[in-house]
């Protein structure tokens, strides 16, 4: 059965808006995991632009399904991952202007670097995860830098709107996640998928986890975080 990460970084998002107390990412959590959440993801950017250290650090000591903390290559997040120790990391690009991650991690670019976080990480025993393109070259060296899992960059699968290009962005999807398997690491998927396009991607063999955040939390303001919640597992289950 596939596992749900719910991401609830923009109910931060909303509480940093007015610099106030709520809402309170940590009693989103509870009612994620309600919902029937396996994980649940924050991303605790360089400039704190949602989630906060003291979500991180109450995160850790309250949920009880697995905390999957996003993060960059930067020496203060890891220090901190490295204190907390969350059940697993996921190492993602990071640009200070951008709205929201645009695309997978370029590890070809910074090996060295990327190999000394996934050492420091997996030394305190976390599971260590990279968000990539479907791009073999970048896979294949996940794969020689120590990596548990890669989860796939569904960006641009989820901004196609014309079937064919949908089903070409699919294929390269389905390639990637069978490579991914094939070198022994588990394969997680996530980045813009909604409940209208999740099921293709549920759909594939290999598929151990999804990361779905911003069309829970939409979903949610309308019915409810633990219905949205809910309503998504059960999509994601109704091929299996």
């Amino acid at each position: 059965m596939i596992e749900l990460g719910v991401n609830i970084d923009h109910i931060a998002t909303v509480r940093q808006a007015r610099k106030t107390v709520e809402p309170d990412p940590v009693w989103a959590a509870a009612l994620a995991e309600l919902g029937g959440a396996d994980g649940i993801t924050v991303h605790l950017r360089e400039d704190r632009r949602h989630i906060q250290n003291r979500d991180v650090r109450i995160l850790h000591e309250t949920v009880r399904a697995k905390l999957n903390l996003e993060m960059a290559c930067n020496d203060e997040i890891v220090d901190i991952a490295c204190q907390i120790i969350p059940n697993q990391a996921t190492l993602v690009p990071e640009k200070r202007q951008e709205v929201t991650t645009e695309g997978g991690l370029n590890i070809l670019a910074d090996k060295s670097r990327v190999e000394k976080t996934i050492r420091r990480l997996q030394e305190q025993g976390i599971f260590v995860s990279l968000f990539l393109d479907p791009d073999p070259n970048q896979i294949e060296t996940a794969h020689q830098l120590g990596a548990n899992a890669v989860e796939l960059h569904t960006g641009t699968y989820s901004l196609q709107t014309d079937k064919i290009a949908m089903e070409k962005e699919l294929n390269q999807l389905r390639t990637a996640g069978k490579m991914i398997s094939d070198f022994g690491m588990r394969l997680h998927a996530g980045h813009g998928l909604t409940y209208h396009n999740v099921l293709p991607i549920a759909a594939i063999p290999q598929m151990f986890e999804l990361n779905i955040g911003h069309s829970i939390i939409s979903r949610a303001l309308y019915v409810g975080l633990k219905e949205a919640v809910a309503e998504m597992k059960k999509l994601i289950h109704s091929n299996c």
